[in-house]
């Protein structure tokens, strides 16, 4: 996925050249996560800039790069860093088009690194996307795997809003991190898109609908593989978008298996989870066979301790283990 990454901005710049690209440790050194790497080398450092330690003047710079015709890119290293940038992300980016009245422009693409699972404790392992996608006038896309990475980083390079743009640390297929394989896809060469808003079901099955984004997509895969050996016929949703949500989707598999389990990352509360059981006993009371369940983060701070924080963290055993008592 990182190379995905990198190699999607890196079009980008090359054919226009108000793209450029900010953040810590983004330049020489390529990123921590590897997102822009060669980046440096191929655009030098005006349209590649390494910042000080100081988000919220750089993300906030952001909005003013924006506002003179640039695109711009900034990284937020961790997303549990939100906390300093709120003010220029939640009272300027996200609300500058629509204060202006349509005259002024904000195609900003924040990326940021969420997820646990390596030890990295509180204050380095959490999923708050939700947060952001509680602000109107933000997007926020999760891809899960190196495809979607590439085409979803386009979209929000040409979108005209500015987009968050979440990738787990655990998918980027680096070298020092374990990740799944199934997160390792065919990228085309060429340029190409993937739709804002639109998620994809990446298993079919009649059975119980798994919604599912990020990491979480190749836990529900790897259980919905398991649950085909009892006679469980799974089907996966990758919501790719957390905002705008892609209601459709969510809704048509509900009515076509009668049960709904929603997994994701982040905290059990006000998350992802609960959204999604939302538009289900809203908008699809009528198909469902019981009630929609959930797996998520519980509402606690992130261990350090590994055990502990395993322990915690969605799995595909937990998933299986909650289908089951869902339908059989």
């Amino acid at each position: 996925m990182y190379m995905a990454i990198s190699e999607g901005i890196s079009q980008e710049m090359e054919k226009d050249s108000s793209v450029l690209y900010m953040g810590e440790d983004v330049g020489v050194y390529g990123g921590i996560f590897g997102a822009t790497t060669g980046l440096y080398k191929k655009f030098g450092p005006e349209r590649v800039r390494d910042t000080p330690i100081s988000e919220s003047a750089f993300i906030g710079a952001s909005s003013g790069l924006a506002a003179a015709g640039k695109r711009p890119i900034v990284e937020l290293m961790f997303t549990d860093f939100l906390g300093v940038t709120f003010d220029p992300i939640m009272n300027h980016i996200a609300k500058n088009y629509y204060m202006s009245g349509g005259n002024v422009k904000m195609p900003i693409v924040i990326t940021t690194a969420i997820g646990g699972g390596y030890g990295d404790a509180a204050q380095h392992s959490q999923t708050l996307f939700p947060i952001f996608a509680h602000i109107p006038g933000l997007k926020v896309v999760v891809p899960s795997n190196s495809y979607d990475a590439k085409g979803l980083m386009i979209s929000a390079i040409r979108d005209d809003n500015p987009v968050i743009y979440m990738f787990h640390k655990g998918l980027m297929g680096l070298p020092w991190m374990p990740y799944p394989q199934s997160s390792v896809v065919e990228v085309p060469e060429e340029e190409y898109t993937v739709p804002i808003g639109k998620a994809k079901i990446v298993k079919t099955g009649n059975d119980i609908t798994i919604v599912s984004v990020g990491s979480t997509v190749h836990m529900a895969l790897e259980a919905a593989d398991e649950l085909k050996k009892d006679g469980i016929d799974a089907e996966v949703i990758d919501l790719r978008t957390v905002k705008p949500i892609d209601k459709e989707t969510i809704l048509n598999s509900i009515k076509k298996t009668g049960y709904m389990l929603a997994v994701d990352e982040d905290y059990e509360s006000y998350g992802l989870t609960s959204e999604a059981i939302s538009i289900a006993s809203e908008l699809g009371f009528k198909d469902l066979k019981t009630a929609p369940r959930r797996i998520a983060y519980p509402d606690i701070p992130v261990p350090y301790s590994r055990n502990m924080e395993s322990f915690s963290l969605p799995s595909s055993e937990k998933i299986i283990k909650t289908v089951k008592e869902m339908i059989m």
